[in-house]
């Protein structure tokens, strides 16, 4: 039954946005059907498919793997500090717990250089202009902002590089897809940090986060095109662009740059939880005491945010024993990070709070995504750096881009929510 009730929600979500649609007689069809046409074959092949089914089994190993590699660097610099809960060194001390700053974000680094090595050697160039191509054929939209959807499936706000000669011409709805892609997918360099919060709980998880991913480009498009409908006619229409990069001289030079880029990475991450979290504390203890003064207790702003997006989870196909639950974490995501949320799921699988494991696999994909509120400044910040006289424009689309990214990383959750099978091998046989 939830599984058609996540079938219905694909079309509700869409029904939402055309509500919200700056012009809805110029919403095109096409772009509808053909991207919810995309996400559904995708999804197919990933849950239906046995083959399907046993490459994204393979890509999960894959992750896992190098993911105990990167441990071995960690390990080096910070010693005990590194060791995730349980374990225990080559020289007999064990874990003193789970530290974030010492134990998950720095595989961001050795990932960041992995991917810039594959970039250099032509892997990704290849991947990347194979998912341009159907976007571009399919949905008839643009090549330019086909070509930076399909980078965002791999990389993260450095994926706007690759159309930089087109974004002065750009059309307001181009900059508002290509900002709705960047914050509805999530990098492959920060793929790691949510394997490494999740895995203890949820074995499968590196598999499923990259199919989200890959889910969520056609989405991000189809909610893009929805609350703000392509009225001009852009440059490089139902034409194929080919990817801008500034190649590195060797493969090492792209493993240094790449390290650098993810320490970086790190820095900003860390920022952005100490600032965010810090302002929502202290939003929140102002409406805890707000809230005692009328006689309500555990007042604050998750819980508003979890009361807005409660018929979201519900509409995703959610459990309503678990909708709330799920509904704060969505809501969380938008001013915390999805870092965070990340964290409080894990802490909802190892206590048991959600009755139903649909609940955590719907919630798995609903987050995976950059849309939230620190994510659209980066992205409009460093877009704006690259073409200063576009900054009007990007700043003017960019709340109506956030509300589209969150509404594609929902409709992917309620797409992998209409193949959601309890004995399927991405489940672990759950």
């Amino acid at each position: 039954m939830y599984n058609l009730v996540s079938f219905a929600g694909i079309f509700m979500l869409i029904a939402f946005a055309w509500a919200l649609s700056t012009d809805r007689r110029a919403v095109n069809p096409r772009v509808i059907i053909s991207g919810v046409g995309l996400q559904m074959v995708f999804a197919v092949f990933i849950f239906v498919v046995p083959f399907g089914a046993r490459f994204f089994l393979i890509v999960n190993n894959v992750v896992v793997r190098v993911l105990d590699s990167a441990s071995a660097g960690t390990r080096f610099v910070f010693g005990r500090l590194a060791l995730p809960p349980g374990a225990t060194n080559e020289m007999g001390e064990e874990s003193i717990g789970f530290i974030l700053a010492f134990q998950a974000l720095p595989t961001i680094i050795f990932f960041a250089s992995i991917v810039a090595a594959l970039y250099y050697l032509g892997v990704m160039s290849r991947l990347v202009r194979v998912f341009s191509r159907v976007f571009t054929w399919l949905m008839r939209i643009s090549g330019a902002e086909s070509l930076c959807a399909a980078s965002n499936i791999f990389v993260g706000v450095e994926a706007v590089t690759t159309v930089r000669p087109y974004l002065k011409e750009m059309t307001r709805s181009e900059l508002c897809t290509i900002l709705t892609a960047g914050m509805a997918t999530i990098a492959s360099s920060v793929l790691a940090l949510y394997v490494f919060i999740l895995q203890g709980q949820f074995p499968m998880i590196a598999g499923h986060l990259v199919s989200a991913s890959i889910l969520s480009a056609p989405a991000a498009i189809v909610m893009s095109k929805v609350l703000l409908p392509e009225t001009g006619r852009p440059e490089t229409l139902g034409v194929e662009v080919t990817p801008h990069y500034e190649r590195e001289s060797s493969v090492m030079e792209a493993i240094i740059n790449g390290a650098n880029a993810g320490l970086k990475l790190v820095f900003g991450i860390v920022a952005l939880l100490i600032a965010f979290l810090g302002i929502l504390a202290l939003f929140d203890s102002g409406l805890g005491w707000a809230g005692g003064l009328i006689g309500i207790k555990g007042f604050s702003f998750t819980t508003i945010l979890g009361y807005i997006c409660y018929p979201f989870a519900l509409v995703i196909g959610v459990p309503p024993s678990d909708a709330m639950e799920i509904a704060k974490l969505i809501g969380e995501r938008v001013v915390a990070t999805e870092v965070k949320s990340y964290q409080d799921l894990a802490v909802l699988l190892s206590e048991g709070v959600l009755e139903h494991p649909r609940s955590a696999f719907l919630a798995t994909y609903a987050l995976c995504g950059f849309a939230h509120v620190a994510s659209l400044a980066i992205f409009v910040g460093g877009i704006a750096a690259l073409v200063p006289e576009r900054t009007k424009d990007l700043s003017d689309v960019g709340f109506r881009a956030l509300l589209a990214a969150t509404l594609a990383c929902l409709m992917t959750a309620a797409v992998a929510g209409t193949f959601y099978m309890k004995g399927s091998i991405l489940l672990g046989g759950q």
